[in-house]
C-alpha cells in the first residue's frame, strides 16, 4: 500500500488501495417485492389511480421495483385515515402507552437493521458503510428518543399545556430516506398526532419497509399512512384542507412554494432546505484531522446533504499544505459498488441529479477556478462523479454560491477572523457550517457570529437524536430533534 522512498516521505501506491479484495454485502439478505401499494389505514391499498413508477438501483440503472403513484383522491383517502385515528383512537390513548407502540418500532428497525440498510444503498446508491454504521443506527435511536418524551411533556413544557395539532402532512428528500421519516414520525407520534408520509420518488423502498414495520409494531390502523409519488402527489398533500401540520425536508424552491399556499391557512409549518455549508480551517487547525473532517463532510455521502460542507475556507498561511493533502486523499478514495465495503464514495441518486451536477462542473470552469477530480475510473453503468475540488475561486462564483448537491468542493482562502465571519456568511443559506482550531476561545468567537443553525467544532456531520438541527434564511425554519423537535407538534397554552 506505501512506498518509502529516500528523503523519508511516504508515498501512497493508490492503484494498490484501490484494488482491495471485494467485500460485498449480500443482497439475499434483504427482501423487496415487485410491486408496492399505498400503505392507507393499517393496509397496503392499490391506487386509486391506478399508476405505478419504477424505481431503480441508480450504480446500474437496474429497476428494483414498482411502487403506487397516489393521485388526490389517495391522498384524501390517506388523510382520511389519519384524521379517524386521531379522534377516535391516538389522541385519547394515554402517552405511556403511544410510547410503547414507538419505542416498539425502534426495537423492530433495530433488528431489520443489516436489511434496511441494503435496501437503503440499492435504492439511494449510497456506501453500505454509511446506511449500516450511520442511517439506520440513528433512524432507530430517533424512536427510541422520542418514545421517552411521550409521557413526558409536562417536563418538556413546564406549567404549559402541550395539545396535538392532529394529522401531519410529511414530506421527505431521497438523501436520507429512513432517517428523515423516523425525525418526522417519532415526535409527531410522541406528542399524540396522527401522520400522512410521503416519500421521495426515486427512494420510496425503506419507507414502504418502515410501513410493514408498523404493521409488524401493531400500531392501529391510520395512525401512519404512507404514500408514495413525485410532485402533484405532494402538492395534493400540502393543499389538503384537513391537514393541520406540514413538514418538508427538500430543496429552497419547492419550500418556497410549499410556504405561498400554507399562508393564509391554520396549518403549521417547518421546512429544511438547501444549504452551502461553510467549513473553515484555521491555521492552528490539526491539519490530518480537518482534512478528514472535510472529506467526511463533502465526499463520504457524495455531497448529497443539505449540511454538506461544500466551501471550505482555509487560512491562507496553511492553503498550499492543506490543499495538497486533499488532492492526495482525493486519489485515495475508492469510488464504485456501493454494497463493497470498501466503497468510499457511491452512485449518484438519478440520472437529473447527475446532470445538475456536471451542469455546475462546467460553470466552475467557466468562471475560471481550476478544477481538479480524482484519477479513478468509474463504472460503465449507472450514474458517478468523480470527487471533485475547485481551486481559484471567487466568493461571487455560482459554485460558492449555490447548492451543487454533489462531490463538489468549492476552495477558497482568508486571513483574519473578521474576514471569514464575513465571507462566510455571504451566503443566501444559513443552515451549518464548521470550524477547526486548537483554540477553545475561537470557537467560541466563531459559533457565535456565523449565521448558521449547526456550527461543528473539530467535526463535521455529526447528529445525535436529542440535538436539534434546522437553518436560517433560505435554509428555511423550525427546529427537528431533541426537545426542540417537539415543539412544532403541540398547541401551547398555559395552565
Amino acid at each position: 500500500m506505501a512506498t518509502k522512498k529516500k528523503n523519508n516521505t511516504i508515498k501512497l501506491n493508490f492503484d494498490t488501495v484501490r484494488n482491495y479484495a471485494p467485500a460485498l454485502e449480500s443482497k439475499s439478505a434483504a427482501t423487496i417485492k415487485p410491486q408496492y401499494d399505498l400503505f392507507i389505514n393499517g393496509k397496503f391499498e392499490k391506487p386509486l389511480s391506478k399508476k405505478y413508477f419504477s424505481t431503480i438501483n441508480p450504480s446500474n440503472e437496474e429497476k428494483l421495483s414498482e411502487v403506487a403513484e397516489a393521485n388526490t383522491a389517495d391522498v384524501n383517502r390517506a388523510v382520511k385515515a389519519a384524521r379517524s385515528a386521531y379522534e377516535k383512537v391516538w389522541k385519547k390513548m394515554a402517552a405511556k402507552e403511544r410510547a410503547k407502540y414507538i419505542f416498539r418500532i425502534a426495537r423492530i428497525i433495530q433488528e431489520k437493521a443489516r436489511e434496511l440498510s441494503i435496501i437503503e444503498t440499492l435504492d439511494g446508491g449510497k456506501p453500505i458503510r454509511e446506511s449500516r454504521d450511520f442511517d439506520i443506527p440513528a433512524a432507530a435511536n430517533h424512536f427510541f428518543y422520542y418514545a421517552g418524551w411521550a409521557d413526558k411533556l409536562e417536563y418538556a413544557f413546564p406549567n404549559r399545556n402541550a395539545n396535538p395539532l392532529g394529522v401531519a402532512g410529511q414530506i421527505i428528500p431521497w438523501n436520507f430516506p429512513l432517517l428523515m421519516a423516523a425525525w418526522k414520525i417519532a415526535p409527531a407520534l410522541a406528542t399524540g398526532n396522527t401522520v400522512v408520509l410521503k416519500s421521495a420518488e426515486t427512494t420510496p423502498l425503506t419507507a414502504l419497509k418502515l410501513a410493514e414495520i408498523i404493521q409488524e409494531a401493531d400500531l392501529p390502523a391510520g395512525v401512519v399512512n404512507i404514500i408514495t409519488g413525485g410532485g402533484e402527489t405532494g402538492a395534493a398533500l400540502v393543499n389538503h384542507t384537513d391537514i393541520n401540520k406540514i413538514a418538508f425536508t427538500g430543496s429552497t424552491e419547492v419550500g418556497k412554494i410549499i410556504q405561498k399556499a400554507t399562508a393564509g391557512t391554520n396549518k403549521k409549518l417547518t421546512l429544511e432546505l438547501g444549504g452551502k455549508a461553510a467549513n473553515i480551517i484555521f491555521e492552528d487547525a490539526a491539519l490530518d484531522e480537518a482534512v478528514e473532517g472535510v472529506i467526511n463532510g463533502i465526499y463520504f455521502n457524495q455531497g448529497q446533504v443539505c449540511c454538506a460542507g461544500s466551501r471550505l475556507y482555509i487560512q491562507e498561511s496553511v492553503a498550499k499544505e492543506v490543499i495538497k493533502k486533499l488532492k492526495d486523499r482525493l486519489e485515495s478514495l475508492i469510488v464504485g459498488d456501493p454494497l463493497d465495503k470498501n466503497t468510499d464514495v457511491g452512485a449518484i441518486n438519478s440520472r437529473q441529479q447527475l446532470e445538475t451536477i456536471q451542469k455546475y462542473l462546467k460553470i466552475g470552469q467557466q468562471e475560471g477556478a481550476e478544477k481538479y477530480e480524482s484519477s479513478c475510473a468509474l463504472p460503465q453503468k449507472g450514474f458517478w462523479c468523480r470527487p471533485t475540488l475547485f481551486t481559484n475561486v471567487a466568493q461571487s462564483n455560482r459554485i460558492a454560491q449555490e447548492e451543487i448537491f454533489g462531490p463538489v468542493l468549492a476552495i477558497l482562502t482568508f486571513r483574519t477572523d473578521d474576514e471569514i465571519i464575513e465571507k462566510a456568511n455571504n451566503s443566501p443559506y444559513g443552515l451549518s457550517a464548521g470550524v477547526w482550531t486548537d483554540k477553545g476561545s475561537k470557537i467560541f468567537n466563531m459559533t457565535k457570529r456565523l449565521k448558521a443553525g449547526v456550527v461543528w467544532a473539530n467535526t463535521f456531520n455529526k447528529f445525535d437524536p436529542t440535538a436539534p438541527f434546522g437553518g436560517y434564511k433560505e435554509s428555511g425554519y423550525g427546529r427537528e430533534g431533541g426537545l426542540h423537535g417537539l415543539m412544532p407538534y403541540v398547541n401551547l397554552s398555559n395552565k
